[in-house]
């Protein structure tokens, strides 16, 4: 794992970029992919943040045509997940860009575990140190210093929370655990009480939105633009005076609070608190002085669509880390819309390559068939 310190650049900046639920497997879309590499040269970020479903490990396991699972042994599922995982951390550990990573509710509902997935991310000589010490929280709950430009003091923090799992009854739960929230404190004292009594700001990061969410959302008519419907049957729409950015689904939040909010107020350390899970949403708000960041999915295995896909960068200035910058990237963004780019996009992005990889040979083996009788038909003509 990396064991060097990550600081600001001599520029005084912290270039971190987030990737959210790239959600791919063993057998990788390749667009998703080509545009995370483009986005690794081109930008160089000082540090990436993998923020949940960094694999869909609920189908890790199935078979090449449908769902049913054809790896039965936990051997099986570990060399997929390796191989899984390597597409996504490969790339990122040849370009030797520190890495971070947190899980969602998709990585571990297979036979591995969360401590049993994470041995293969330490495998990696760039992946930022984990949560190996404290058994009351997991594993990918944890926190990473971010020293000043000379290395001689923690400038900042980043928070890495883990909001999402499976409980002893089997079901999925989502939230952040209260003995991590009281890890959280504890950590947030310490680190401010070396910091001579001031708070070392911070960015939170977690897979799953806080409840509060909803509150940048506001009920309307069925036929409104950007009306997205909730699971109540109600329908409701982006608050332009709350939020700014887009949304086309409602979000899916934790399932419990414990505080969160409440201890991030009472703390006064963390400048944003950012999710993934819902790919289709991106915007920006703030709620008693926190910043609520939604960001998009990168996957192109999932769903998706042409406006969301992508990432988001934060800019962090050392002498000013009570705020930062942040924008989002989008696939089109990158490439721009070409007859290549909409192509791959149409063939790369989303749940139904299978379908269309499916309709294509269909139709190839139609179209040869065709040829072939149309030839038959003009040697018995002639």
């Amino acid at each position: 794992m990396y064991n060097e310190k990550l600081k600001f650049n001599k520029d005084g900046k912290f270039m971190i970029l987030q990737v959210s639920d790239p959600q791919d497997m063993h057998i990788p879309r390749r667009g998703m992919f080509k545009m995370l590499n483009k986005l690794y040269d081109q930008l160089n970020p000082d540090l990436i943040v993998l923020t949940g479903d960094n694999i869909l490990g609920n189908h890790v396991n199935d078979g090449l045509i449908g769902s049913h699972q054809v790896v039965k042994s936990k051997e099986g599922t570990m060399k997929r997940v390796k191989k899984a995982l390597g597409y996504l951390l490969d790339p990122i550990e040849k370009r030797k860009l520190p890495f971070a990573f947190i899980y969602g509710n998709h990585d571990d509902r297979n036979q591995l575990s969360k401590e049993e997935q994470a041995s293969v991310y330490k495998l990696y000589d760039h992946c930022i140190p984990f949560n190996e010490t404290n058994p009351e929280i997991d594993c990918d709950t944890y926190n990473i210093p971010i020293y000043s430009s000379d290395g001689e003091k923690i400038k900042f923090n980043i928070w890495m929370m883990d909001s999402a799992g499976v409980g002893d009854d089997g079901n999925t739960f989502e939230y952040v655990k209260p003995e991590a929230l009281d890890w959280y404190e504890k950590t947030s004292n310490e680190l401010k009480m070396n910091n001579g009594g001031e708070p070392v700001m911070s960015l939170m990061f977690q897979h799953i939105p806080v409840i509060e969410t909803k509150t940048f959302f506001k009920e309307c008519a069925e036929d409104d633009n950007g009306a997205v419907k909730s699971e109540d049957g109600k329908f409701y729409k982006l608050d332009p005076e709350k939020a700014k950015g887009f949304a086309f689904e409602y979000p899916a939040v934790v399932e419990k609070d414990f505080g969160q909010l409440a201890a991030l107020r009472r703390r006064g350390d963390v400048c944003a608190l950012v999710f993934g899970h819902d790919h289709l949403n991106c915007f920006t708000g703030e709620l008693d002085g926190v910043n609520i960041i939604q960001t998009p999915g990168a996957s192109f295995r999932s769903y998706g669509n042409m406006v969301s896909r992508g990432v988001r960068v934060f800019v962090i200035d050392e002498n000013d880390t009570s705020s930062f910058e942040t924008y989002t990237i989008s696939y089109f963004d990158l490439y721009g819309k070409n007859f290549r780019s909409v192509m791959r996009y149409i063939m790369n992005a989303d749940e139904y390559e299978k379908v269309k990889a499916l309709i294509v040979g269909l139709a190839a083996l139609i179209g040869i068939g065709l040829a072939v009788y149309i030839v038959s038909i003009f040697h018995l003509l002639n």
